[in-house]
């Protein structure tokens, strides 16, 4: 039986700025796009995997367009419940000429944070399904609290954990507390997946090599190391792998980590890896899995938005081979 991705977390809306280079106070108009964890989930399903949401919505008209969005990409939403007590989450997203982007965000608390670990049920889960999580939604809340039973659950079921730390520090208190949960997080998960604007200012370290050395403990097998248009290096069993980016006219860089990490799932899905095969498969098929991860991410940029602009897996393959 092949595995299916479950992605933990803040579903939410990034209104994206229908005008670039302009500071959010200045945009005129948006167009909705649903936000990560959600594109992970809406990537491998895309690509032919089986991917299930779990979070907690608004009994509101975001919520609805939301589960509709996930249901169109073909993502399972079944574990995903509806409540009056709070909002969907909203994050206004402006973005400079060069495609990268300013948030503010509206949540306080948002519904995806009353998620609570007795609605997580360990049954779910079986060993070869991959559970993959950011870090907005690990901000002191149930939430927080239904990540370590999903974790803890997955693990149990011999299963695979992915950590994309996806840091927003307009949605922490202190930029410390921030990184002090990231890294309470990181020995948790057997992937880490990390920017390059994201490295230091969670290590503290500016050599990259002694960075990503530190981030190897506790239960990490891997850390995939992302440069954007430069590509990604993959770090396992004390070896690094280099993959090239692919050159891509940029439209909006929202969404492209979350598509460059949901080709890299379910790349790990479509082998059936499990807790105990990562490293080998990893290492024996770096190239196929990187290159794929660098082509979905680098393809999502081309359009606006995240789910909307994730590319078909025939477009994956043409990139690859007209590399």
């Amino acid at each position: 039986m092949v595995g299916r991705l479950f992605s933990i977390g803040e579903v939410l809306i990034d209104f994206v700025p229908l005008q670039k280079g302009r500071a959010l106070k200045d945009v005129i108009s948006f167009e909705r796009a649903p936000g990560a964890p959600a594109n992970v989930a809406a990537a491998v399903a895309k690509y032919g995997g089986t991917s299930s949401m779990i979070t907690k919505l608004g009994a509101d008209a975001f919520g609805d367009f939301l589960l509709e969005q996930l249901q169109d990409a073909g993502v399972q939403t079944d574990k995903i419940t509806r409540t009056t007590e709070a909002n969907t989450g909203l994050a206004f997203v402006s973005l400079r000429e060069d495609g990268e982007r300013d948030f503010s965000f509206y949540r306080k608390p948002s519904a995806d944070l009353l998620l609570t670990e007795e609605e997580i049920e360990a049954e779910w889960f079986a060993s070869n399904d991959i559970l993959h999580f950011c870090s907005v939604d690990l901000v002191d809340s149930p939430m927080k609290q239904a990540h370590v039973k999903a974790i803890e659950s997955v693990k149990a079921a011999g299963g695979i954990i992915s950590f994309d730390p996806n840091v927003r520090l307009p949605l922490w208190d202190d930029p410390q507390e921030c990184r002090n949960t990231i890294l309470s997080f990181i020995p948790l998960a057997h992937i880490v997946k990390i920017s390059d604007e994201e490295l230091e200012f969670i290590t503290g370290m500016s050599d990259i090599d002694e960075a990503i050395a530190s981030i190897f403990t506790g239960d990490v097998k891997a850390v995939v190391f992302t440069k954007g248009a430069n590509g990604a290096a993959l770090y396992v069993n004390g070896k690094k792998y280099e993959s090239k980016g692919f050159r891509v006219e940029v439209q909006d860089t929202t969404g492209a980590g979350d598509a460059f990490i949901g080709g890299l799932l379910s790349q790990l899905l479509d082998m059936n890896t499990a807790q105990q095969t990562l490293e080998a498969t990893l290492e024996s098929c770096h190239e196929l899995i990187l290159s794929i991860a660098n082509a979905s991410g680098a393809l999502t940029t081309t359009g606006k938005g995240a789910i909307s602009a994730l590319p078909e897996k025939q477009e994956v393959e043409q990139l690859i081979k007209a590399r």
